[in-house]
């Protein structure tokens, strides 16, 4: 079955390809670290008794979360040039280029996900801490930075990791703007030399051991936290 099987063009194409996971790894990292950050806020907002918090944030959440991927990332790589034009009324006026197209993208689209996973987490602690809190003095934001938020984190851990393994997933979509990632290196080189069997085969291959690696982290983290509570 491996006769014809070319190991070469993955040892020449090492360097390109690490690249192209650097570049999966970054927009992952920045894209989580945003998703979660934009996710607290909205999450908050969720759960705040104004109306004129809450129903805009449900409105973001379940907009976002009704959209595909794919469709937010042509949102920002096309949509924002032309709203740019429109408001300085300069014709020749530019976008933000593909990778803060990307970034913005999966930011805000992860965020909608993100926001849920932290609601939940918060809610999830218990009401008597909440009235510990303010018994003891503290006011609604003090209580949330230093009780509430800090337990909600810890019980959220495994599901936002495993929430962050899809994003790394689903950053091979950003070939659509024409930005490399590490599947778009892999379908390049496997297009340039003709090896889309070894190339594909590959890229399978490294997805499957970062993913159940993260995920076997994953079952451990939960497994210790559910022993600890």
């Amino acid at each position: 079955m491996f006769s014809g099987f070319d190991f070469d063009v993955i040892q020449r194409s090492l360097p390109y390809l690490w690249q192209g996971m650097l570049f999966t790894l970054g927009l992952t990292f920045l894209a989580m670290i945003g998703g979660i950050f934009l996710g607290t806020l909205l999450a908050l907002m969720r759960l705040s008794g104004f109306r004129v918090l809450n129903m805009p944030a449900g409105g973001y959440v379940n907009l976002l979360r009704s959209t595909p991927l794919i469709l937010v990332i042509f949102w920002f790589y096309f949509l924002v040039p032309l709203a740019i034009k429109k408001i300085s009324g300069d014709a020749y006026a530019q976008g933000i280029g593909p990778f803060y197209s990307a970034l913005i993208a999966f930011t805000m689209f992860e965020a909608a996900y993100y926001c849920e996973i932290i609601r939940a987490g918060i809610q999830s602690v218990p009401r008597g801490q909440v009235q510990a809190a303010y018994a003891l003095g503290l006011t609604y934001r003090q209580a949330m930075m230093a009780v509430i938020l800090p337990q909600a984190f810890r019980n959220m851990v495994p599901i936002l990791l495993t929430q962050g393994i899809i994003l790394f997933q689903d950053t091979s979509l950003v070939y659509v703007v024409g930005l490399t990632d590490f599947m778009g290196a892999a379908g390049k080189v496997a297009q340039r030399d003709g090896r889309l069997v070894e190339m594909y085969l590959f890229a399978a291959l490294v997805y499957f051991l970062l993913c159940f690696s993260a995920s076997h982290i994953v079952k451990r983290l939960q497994a210790r936290y559910s022993v600890g509570r």
